[in-house]
């Protein structure tokens, strides 16, 4: 019987003793993990609380019986986007009353309608300035040089990512992919993409939206040069906007005010995303029977 257990004995052993040598122990922590709110939490503001009346234009409420034509009455809560980015249009940014009243017209519960405007980033919660600067920093911009855009805007604005410059002309954010990688580095500002973009050109465009501000009558709480509040992007109809197609070595460019302003787009002199460098392909008679459009638009 001896024999049976001195092999169990001997296997058994140096394992209890190595569970006795062994430091227990488990850390505990005694700080909040730190996590931005910036998003999920709302905190009354003298310029963002639901005292703070909102209604919608006449024009824009037109522009809301279209949109909720397009759903079945029963489903009308899924217009939830559009009408919020009709209302931040009209505001100048996504606010509590904002949010109440879309929810009022929609009929469902304002929890639903804070839930879609917190998740999605192009819903802003906090006022802006006239001009959105959004600087893309995914891989295809950052291998073009990104860092350099990033670097103009705080050496020429003064101020870094999230913040507002005093005057309430500029914020500056850094975000995820654009979707213009063939124009990379790119910025959008308000509604606009201004791409191929390097150090010195986006100091230009700054200073050329500067001073077409100043010389529109620049507002705080107004967006884009028309001089209206909510208007976003700049167009060919804007109030004291000229468009033109002059092509120069800082591309197209409009006239707001009196003073020259980059169209949006390339700003290298190329009209679209095509090659650089010209056609490297594409460059010989077809081998087949395919047929090209004669009106040398291709």
């Amino acid at each position: 019987m001896a024999s049976k257990l001195t092999p169990f004995a001997f296997r058994s052993g140096p394992r209890a003793l190595r569970q006795l040598q062994q430091t227990q122990w488990r850390a505990f922590g005694f700080t909040a993990a730190p996590r931005s709110d910036s998003l999920n939490v709302h905190r009354d503001s003298p310029v963002n609380n639901a005292s703070i009346p909102f209604k919608f234009t006449p024009q824009n409420n037109e522009l809301i019986k279209e949109i909720l034509s397009r759903y079945p009455s029963q489903y009308k809560k899924a217009a939830v986007m559009p009408i919020l980015d009709l209302g931040q249009r009209q505001h100048g940014f996504t606010s509590i009353s904002v949010m109440n009243e879309v929810a009022r017209l929609l009929e469902m519960p304002p929890m639903r309608v804070y839930e879609v405007a917190s998740f999605y980033t192009m819903y802003n919660r906090n006022p802006v300035g006239r001009f959105h600067v959004q600087v893309c920093t995914t891989t295809p911009c950052m291998l073009r040089d990104s860092d350099a855009v990033m670097k103009a805007v705080e050496d020429h604005l003064g101020i870094h990512h999230g913040q507002t410059t005093k005057d309430g002309l500029f914020t500056f954010t850094e975000v995820e992919c654009l979707g213009a990688c063939a124009n990379a580095p790119m910025v959008q500002i308000n509604d606009d993409y201004y791409e191929d973009l390097t150090y010195d050109s986006t100091v230009a465009l700054l200073k050329a939206l500067q001073y077409a501000a100043e010389a529109t009558g620049a507002k705080p709480g107004e967006t884009g040069l028309g001089g209206e509040a909510g208007k976003g992007a700049v167009t060919g109809k804007d109030r004291n906007v000229k468009s033109g197609n002059e092509i120069n070595e800082q591309g197209r460019s409009y006239e707001a005010g009196g003073v020259k302003v980059p169209t949006p787009g390339p700003l290298s002199g190329r009209k679209s995303c095509e090659p650089a460098g010209g056609l490297t392909s594409l460059t010989s008679e077809p081998w087949g029977n395919e047929t090209l459009r004669k009106d040398g638009a291709l």
